[in-house]
């Protein structure tokens, strides 16, 4: 039988880099500022509302990506469960896990960025002990309609891949039932953010841990490519002056 061929799309080096570099921005749960952080202290307080709806019962928990510690400081001091704390940085998802030792594995924001999804779902699969869940929650495919138009603009005629390649609600499905696991579920709920500047966009971006791991680095923009970005925000500005963004969370769950 032929080798699966894997795409290599993701540079793991870029994503511990961006990895530690959120950690460093973000702090601790004492410090990590909600607001600045609303990807994940949304995705979070998603969680935390599910299991308390399924009456999940405390147990060893696997938690990537819970670097500002929104989800895994509930978990261990409301409601007793033993957590494991990890990212890019500590854990490669393309390799196995170990024996199936977690009750609860939780990814945030960190499965959109490896080359081997597939697998990467496999090994959290087998890493649950029996009737074990997994959540995972991450930027989908009707993310930032707006700053893929003001790239094509910058770029003009020769345009490059500057932004992620990202999963629709389907796909994610397939790769669920792909990986063996059962009952699983993909929903997804959408976030509109409202930005004053390009600048701002772009800033915040990057300290929610959602730069580029591009293994093909672009090149950088240049000083009329970031003119026309800018430009192309401007003719999205609405009445009030700011420009709306979306963002589309896909959640993954699935039992083991």
């Amino acid at each position: 039988m032929a080798e699966r061929s894997i795409p290599r799309i993701f540079s793991r080096q870029r994503r511990i880099a961006r990895a530690l570099r959120h950690h460093n921005l973000a702090g601790t749960d004492a410090k990590a500022d909600p607001a600045e952080q609303f990807l994940r202290a949304q995705a979070a307080e998603d969680i935390l509302e599910r299991l308390d709806f399924m009456r999940f019962e405390p147990c060893p928990a696997l938690l990537i990506g819970d670097r500002p510690g929104f989800l895994g400081g509930p978990l261990i001091r409301d409601r007793g469960f033993g957590v494991w704390d990890g990212g890019p940085d500590t854990i490669d998802e393309e390799t196995p896990h170990g024996d199936a030792a977690f009750g609860l594995i939780v990814s945030l924001f960190t499965l959109d960025t490896v080359n081997d999804l597939p697998g990467a779902l496999l090994h959290y699969r087998n890493a649950l002990t029996q009737d074990g869940l997994f959540i995972a929650q991450f930027t989908g495919a009707g993310s930032l309609p707006a700053l893929r138009g003001i790239i094509q603009a910058a770029d003009g005629e020769t345009p490059h891949a500057r932004i992620h390649p990202q999963i629709d609600r389907p796909g994610a499905s397939g790769l669920m039932s792909r990986a063996g696991f059962a009952k699983h579920v993909v929903d997804s709920h959408t976030l509109t953010v409202r930005y004053s500047s390009l600048d701002t966009l772009v800033a915040d971006l990057r300290a929610q841990g959602l730069g580029s791991v591009l293994a093909d680095a672009p090149p950088p923009l240049t000083r009329a490519g970031r003119a026309r970005a800018r430009a192309a925000f401007d003719t999205l500005r609405e009445d009030d002056g700011k420009v709306s963004e979306t963002f589309e969370i896909l959640s993954l769950t699935g039992w083991r």
